[in-house]
């Protein structure tokens, strides 16, 4: 039997930090559609009997039914294939929620947050899904596997293995308890980046779509094929997003001026398809104003630039000058030479430097 699995497609997300482009955002929305239907052609030209969605199918605060029903119409082009979703903190199944108030197609399964299990060909798919945007004790490290001789799954939004205080209110669940409960597979979603090369029974498959800089390189779905005999799982990677979002990294130690450095980026050889941030690195000559540079270059997907240069400063020349400046400099240099950790006084430098220049 084989399945897809997917989670975090964000439909009708605002995509915020892609305003800098005018349509960039509407287009990405698009490109949302495209890749769901890309999914859903999968499915249909390879049987695929069950989908997975683990999560943040849409954007509570800004869906439209009209997005809703272009979902559903898709879904209904699958009859044949068992669709379960397991809302996420994006998508919970809150009393508006359009989980809960439309009709969705009769292939269409829904979990809640009371744990359920359905069968399916010898397959025990049990799922949580959000009933709020936060959710802080599932109990899903209680669940019992009684039919251990058949297929488990587990289908929910989660944190696997968060450390971070604000990620504990999304279902935080911990990698050894859940190896415990004796899950052939975990379908996993609410983290946009795959681990699929790294854990192949608790699964991410990454978002659908990128949603920005924060989620750089490929994104797609997973599909899995079960083997009901020996309950052996193999599962692959298949990428859907044709846009990549990416960083190229650019030294300017030998850039003096704004027409230097525009000539260096618009001679960049980049991916037309690919969306691009750029990332100044070394020492810089002059002070370089990042938002007028992105106005002149002509290199239309490149949508950032992040100064992460450092300042050139002729040190020696400074310690002799009679000034605030001099003897700030002069005592650095001193720290400098009886050994003191020189990366720290770099900064100490370059942040006093541009303090006493403000």
């Amino acid at each position: 039997m084989k399945f897809v699995h997917i989670a975090d497609m964000h439909f009708d997300c605002p995509f915020t930090s892609l305003a800098i482009k005018e349509g960039l955002a509407q287009k990405r929305r698009l490109e949302q559609r495209q890749i769901l239907k890309k999914v859903i052609d999968y499915i249909k030209q390879n049987k695929i009997e069950l989908l997975f969605i683990a999560g943040d199918l849409y954007e509570q605060e800004y869906i439209r039914k009209t997005t809703i029903e272009y979902i559903n119409n898709l879904f209904k082009e699958i009859p044949q294939t068992k669709i379960l979703i397991a809302p996420g903190n994006h998508d919970p199944l809150i009393k508006n929620s359009y989980y809960k108030q439309y009709n969705w197609s009769e292939n269409v399964y829904i979990f809640d947050w009371q744990i359920n299990k359905i069968n399916i060909e010898n397959i025990n798919i049990y799922g949580y899904g959000f009933e709020d945007f936060y959710s802080s004790n599932s109990g899903i490290e209680q669940i019992k596997i009684h039919e251990k001789e058949k297929i488990n799954i587990l289908l929910t939004h989660a944190s696997l293995d968060s450390s971070k205080a604000e990620d504990m209110q999304y279902n935080a669940v911990n990698t050894n308890d859940l190896e415990k409960l004796g899950f052939d597979y975990i379908a996993l979603g609410h983290i946009h980046k795959s681990n699929y090369k790294t854990n192949k029974k608790m699964v991410y498959p990454g978002s659908g779509v990128s949603l920005g800089f924060d989620e750089l390189g490929e994104h797609g779905m997973i599909v899995g094929d079960i083997n009901l005999k020996n309950k052996n799982i193999e599962i692959e990677f298949v990428k859907l997003d044709e846009t990549e979002f990416c960083e190229k990294e650019v030294n300017i130690e030998d850039i003096f001026s704004d027409e230097e450095l525009i000539e260096k980026i618009n001679s960049l050889k980049l991916q037309e398809k690919n969306l691009y941030k750029i990332v100044l690195i070394g020492k810089r000559n002059y002070n370089i104003d990042e938002q007028e540079i992105l106005k002149l270059i002509n290199k239309q997907n490149i949508l950032k630039i992040k100064n992460s240069a450092k300042t050139k400063y002729n040190l020696e020349q400074i310690s002799k000058e009679e000034s605030l400046k001099g003897i700030f400099i002069k005592e650095c240099l001193e720290k400098l030479e009886i050994g003191k950790n020189e990366k720290v006084i770099e900064d100490v430098i370059e942040l006093g430097l541009e303090l006493l220049e403000s």
